[in-house]
């Protein structure tokens, strides 16, 4: 961190900005949200106010506030103000997000300035979410009701759904590969079946062990984060109530009602951080994923999708296990492509029509490389 009292200056005309625009987005709506952004302005104006006392301290010119807004912050407004405030959401989490870590290694910042750079993305965020009024904490969300909302967590789902997709797909390639070169008179039929079933185990192994270290190290991030947010619940317990209840007034709660809800979350240390967890960092505490299940659920998926292509071969021979194969994989293709389709909500002709495209794409060119390669090497 530089000395010069001069970067100062940078942090004040982004305080400057950011109440400028808040004031101006707060003119797009009404109610508690206009609230909500009023009082973001004035949490960034006593920030601008801290640095223009400390470069007055330091005996470095103040510059007159701005006029007009930054050409990209104008056109938010301006995209406020025609598509309403939830169309400039993205935008505004994003960067506030970007600059969260601005006063973390400041000296010179005030106690609860990088708290509150954080506390502005969480906000907009849950702008975005629905009202808290129905379950502003775990023993109130809702366990049960429309079976559509119900994500999997775990990653086991996930695991399993592209475990197959990519068995089927990958070991398909593979395979038409080596029986372009059997058709070609190049191997053998009992080749083309222990290259289908090495694809098998070294697919199935491979994705089992990428499933394991990304969900493990999925977990321990999510770990670190809740065990941050209960380190700053201790810490700084008044900071933490007052972020809930912005957080709920920006959702569209009247303030005395926001104020009780967080009152009375903050007064459990659980509750108040598994609702913390929820509205701040966006994870279920009880659901943070499952490296073994995940792992599991990729080696069976996958080993499930390369084996369709497998069998004929390991029945039949030549152009009758070629037939089989080819007609097995693409059932396969188009009944995966038809279940992610149904689930996604993209439609299952779409999604169906896509896995064929590329499953059979990439198996014609391999079974094509090979019949080159077998013809030329018989």
């Amino acid at each position: 961190m530089s000395n010069d009292p001069k970067r100062f200056l940078r942090y004040l005309s982004a305080e400057r900005n950011a109440s400028m625009l808040y004031r101006a987005l707060a003119e797009t709506t009404d109610g508690e949200r206009r609230e909500a952004l009023l009082e973001l302005a004035d949490i960034e104006d006593r920030h601008a106010e801290h640095w223009v006392d400390k470069l007055e301290h330091y005996g470095v010119e103040v510059p007159p506030p701005p006029a007009d807004l930054e050409p990209d912050d104008a056109q938010l407004v301006t995209r406020a103000r025609s598509l309403g405030l939830v169309s400039v959401l993205d935008t505004l989490e994003e960067n506030e997000g970007a600059d969260a870590g601005m006063y973390d290694d400041e000296p010179e910042a005030l106690p609860t300035m990088p708290s509150d750079e954080r506390e502005h993305a969480e906000v907009f965020r849950s702008l975005k979410g629905d009202s808290p009024e129905k379950f502003p904490h775990k023993a109130m969300a809702p366990e049960a009701g429309e079976p559509w909302h119900k994500l999997d967590k775990s990653g086991s789902i996930r695991a399993a759904v592209f475990g197959v997709s990519d068995g089927l797909v990958s070991n398909t390639a593979l395979v038409m590969g080596f029986a372009g070169a059997s058709i070609a008179g190049a191997i053998d039929n009992s080749v083309v079946l222990f290259a289908g079933l090495a694809g098998l185990l070294a697919g199935a192994f491979s994705m089992a062990a990428g499933e394991y270290v990304s969900m493990a190290s999925q977990r321990d991030l999510f770990k670190r984060e809740i065990d941050l947010e209960r380190q700053e619940l201790i810490e700084k317990p008044e900071e933490e109530k007052r972020e809930l209840e912005l957080i709920y007034r920006a959702k569209g709660l009247p303030r005395e009602q926001a104020k009780a809800i967080a009152d009375r979350i903050m007064a459990n240390p659980d509750a108040a951080l598994d609702t913390l967890a929820r509205e701040e960092l966006g994870l279920d505490p009880d659901e943070l994923g499952s490296a073994w299940k995940a792992a599991i659920s990729s080696f069976i998926a996958f080993s499930i999708g390369a084996s369709v292509v497998v069998i004929p071969y390991a029945l039949f021979s030549g152009v009758t296990a070629l037939t089989l194969a080819i007609a097995f994989s693409l059932l396969g293709m188009i009944v995966v492509g038809g279940v992610v389709g149904s689930q996604s909500g993209r439609g299952i002709v779409f999604s169906a029509a896509r896995q064929v495209l590329w499953g059979a794409g990439a198996a014609a060119v391999t079974y094509l490389v090979g019949s080159l390669v077998g013809v030329n090497v018989g």
